[in-house]
């Protein structure tokens, strides 16, 4: 087992997973979906390819919420689009959410170390170009943090949980001072037993980005204490 750890920072990010025609939703913290995606860009890999060393029984990912951000929309208006007919042009009004000034720290857990080492050098050296969720929405500083930046390799022999609990915060509110918490999403194992009975249902894991289809897992949401870490 080990566990690699992403850092998701910038201006703006969206993450949707209920996203339909004219709104465009985000949740509060990255989905599965879009961490996949952009490490699909990142090696490469065409919308067909084969994405089960994905699937819950083969990865696991964890997210630490360092900043939660802010909800914010955008309130668009396109004109001249045209209608299936394409004999008539109308005007289309949608909603676009994001978050605002958000930090994320994410954990991504598997049996298969090569794959978690081949994704820490695409992250480095990306085939497409890498943003969060909209391509107006680059990263702000290097995604894959070093072992100086950690305190442990990375990946990590550690479990994914304890990757983000033990991971350094690096971050104060406006007071000067840490959190007393920060919240973390662990996915379940569908072998875990409280699968059903805690778990919380996210339909973000992606089985074809070709044709768009994605299948249910479950999370459990969490705290953990911050580690001070230099900034």
């Amino acid at each position: 087992m080990a566990t690699l750890l992403l850092r998701l920072s910038a201006p703006m990010q969206s993450w949707g997973d209920q996203s339909r025609f004219t709104e465009r939703d985000t949740r509060r913290e990255p989905t599965k979906s879009g961490v996949v995606g952009l490490i699909c860009a990142a090696l490469g890999w065409s919308r067909d390819h084969d994405l089960s060393p994905f699937m819950p029984d083969k990865m696991l990912m964890g997210v630490r919420v360092d900043r939660e951000g802010i909800v914010l929309r955008d309130y668009h208006i396109t004109q001249d689009v045209l209608k299936a007919s394409a004999n008539s042009k109308d005007t289309v009004v949608s909603n676009r959410y994001y978050l605002s000034d958000a930090d994320f720290l994410v954990g991504l857990e598997s049996n298969n170390r090569e794959f978690l080492l081949d994704i820490n050098k695409a992250l480095q050296n990306p085939k497409f170009p890498l943003f969060f969720g909209r391509k107006a929405f680059p990263p702000s500083r290097p995604i894959v943090p070093t072992a100086d930046e950690l305190g442990f390799d990375n990946p990590t022999e550690k479990s994914v949980k304890d990757a983000l609990t033990e991971a350094p915060y690096n971050y104060c509110g406006s007071n000067g001072a840490p959190p007393e918490k920060l919240r973390l999403i662990l996915e379940l194992s569908p072998k875990d037993p409280d699968y059903f009975t805690l778990g919380l249902v996210r339909i973000d894991q992606p089985i074809s980005f070709a044709r768009r289809e994605f299948l249910q897992r479950r999370v459990l949401i969490d705290y953990c204490k911050p580690e001070i870490g230099d900034d």
